[in-house]
């Protein structure tokens, strides 16, 4: 039986990782108005990660006969200053989501929930991941910076990701 205080640190960590998404999905509508497709589609197969994580932990409920609470989204933010800014936006939510699998992790050690443990594992190196790859955006974005045909190559380079089971393929 699962414990009562990590059910709930389960379910708040659903809602979380469903915010990501909406919070991707809004900035890829972003990159949609501006004509930078490559960007949005990137941001669209981050989008369905976030899912895919979020469904993770829902499914970990329920093979453990707990219940899956699904919360409130706020609305995210709709506008940025550049794209720089909105990746910047996107950086900070996944330091945050890696806070909140660390805190979750010390708890399921606090607790003895081995099992958790062990899907907290594969999330720790995964937010390892999330957080270079959108550090690295950034980096380039820097690099180009308000240049047109620089932008224009880099969306370009966004554009040829493909979502492969939550990993990238060259």
């Amino acid at each position: 039986m699962i414990k009562q205080n990590i059910e709930e640190e389960i379910n708040n960590q659903i809602q979380e990782e469903f915010q990501s998404a909406y919070a991707y999905l809004a900035i890829s509508a972003w990159f949609e108005e501006k004509n930078l497709g490559g960007f949005a589609s990137w941001l669209k197969a981050q989008w369905q990660e976030e899912i895919e994580h979020g469904m993770k932990f829902y499914n970990h409920l329920i093979q453990r006969n707990g219940r899956p609470i699904l919360q409130d989204i706020e609305k995210p933010k709709v506008q940025f200053d550049s794209p720089r800014k909105a990746f910047e936006l996107a950086l900070k939510q996944e330091q945050h989501i890696t806070k909140r699998i660390h805190k979750m992790y010390n708890l399921a050690r606090e607790e003895g929930d081995y099992p958790l443990e062990s899907l907290l594992l594969w999330f720790i190196d995964e937010q390892v991941e999330e957080e270079e790859m959108v550090q690295d955006i950034i980096d380039k974005l820097k690099l180009v910076g308000e240049d047109g045909s620089g932008l224009y190559l880099l969306d370009r380079e966004m554009g040829e990701r493909q979502s492969q089971g939550g990993k990238e393929t060259e």
